[in-house]
């Protein structure tokens, strides 16, 4: 019995230490990120984080932060104590910092990111989303701003990203390429079906196919463009005023139409979008063709992530590829 006393005493103390421990923590991350807001919007700013559960691609814990000081600004942010999503988390920022400098498609502003005692956050503009009844017109200048963007291209003229971030879940290697051709061979075809492998699913044509893509990119004239690099329906929507906005992005300087290919994947955009596009950049010719090979790409990820019935559905496309005259 006094044993007990004794055992439950400590663990008492040891449980208000550990509570008292984890208070002063988050007192200090709250103090930093109200600094760094504050900075940011040159005006001082007191935080007050709220939580509301997992969101994006990068699995992190997503919050609004409003002002205790009374004023009506208000922020996303994200937060996670993991060092893989942390490293997530700072490669969407950067990502997303290389888009709005563009001042073509709107994407939420990057207000800062940081790491404080193993917690990284990423704060970012916060946006009112749920239009459901864009007009055509937002639709064409959504397309338009998308395709200004696809204009800016890359300082180095060579195609990749200065991190390495994320598709989904999943590592996405972004290592600097002369050409287009063998960026996607090494960085993104035969990147993931290595990851398909190592989960049990392997192409037995795996090598017809690489070179098959490689022949097919190989002659075309690319130049590498700063594209959003995961850009299905979710990843797109419009604020309650009607503006156009894409976010959880995987950056990186590509081919244009792999962010077009994309948005045909899961769903489409209106043709409005496609109007407004096209209205800057032209399809090119064999457009279909590419299309196929750059969302084939996406469904091994899926399998790579969900695993199921998208092992069957890339192949089908890769056995297509292979047939391409």
């Amino acid at each position: 019995f006094i044993l007990a006393i004794i055992f439950f005493t400590n663990f008492d103390i040891y449980g208000v230490s550990y509570r008292l421990n984890m208070k002063a923590k988050d007192e200090k991350f709250i103090r930093v990120l109200s600094n760094e807001i504050s900075k940011k919007i040159g005006a001082p700013y007191e935080a007050s984080l709220g939580n509301r559960g997992i969101g994006g691609g990068s699995g992190a814990s997503v919050g609004t932060i409003t002002d205790k000081n009374g004023s009506d600004r208000k922020f996303f942010c994200k937060t996670s104590t993991s060092p893989l999503k942390s490293d997530m988390l700072k490669a969407e920022f950067l990502g997303l910092k290389e888009m709005h400098e563009t001042n073509t498609v709107k994407v939420p502003e990057p207000i800062c990111e940081g790491s404080v005692d193993g917690k990284t956050f990423a704060v970012f503009e916060y946006l009112d989303m749920g239009y459901r009844g864009e007009s055509n017109e937002a639709a064409k200048e959504m397309g338009r701003n998308l395709a200004k963007m696809h204009l800016h291209h890359s300082p180095n003229n060579k195609f990749g990203f200065h991190i390495d971030n994320t598709i989904g879940a999943t590592f996405q290697p972004n290592t600097w390429c002369d050409s287009w051709a063998e960026f996607w061979d090494k960085h993104r075809l035969g990147h993931m079906l290595k990851l398909c492998e190592k989960n049990g699913a392997k192409y037995q044509y795996a090598n017809q196919i690489r070179a098959k893509v490689k022949g097919i990119l190989e002659g075309l004239d690319v130049k590498p463009s700063l594209v959003h690099g995961d850009l299905w329906s979710g990843n797109a929507g419009f604020t309650v005023k009607g503006e156009g906005v894409v976010f959880d992005p995987a950056t990186y300087y590509g081919h244009s139409e792999v962010d077009i290919a994309m948005t045909e994947l899961f769903g489409c955009q209106s043709p409005g979008f496609y109007t407004g596009y096209h209205e800057v950049i032209p399809e090119a010719p064999g457009y279909s063709q590419r299309k196929l090979i750059y969302n084939t790409y996406h469904i091994l990820n899926h399998y790579v992530l969900f695993g199921g019935g998208y092992w069957s559905s890339a192949v089908s496309m890769m056995d297509k590829i292979l047939k391409m005259k």
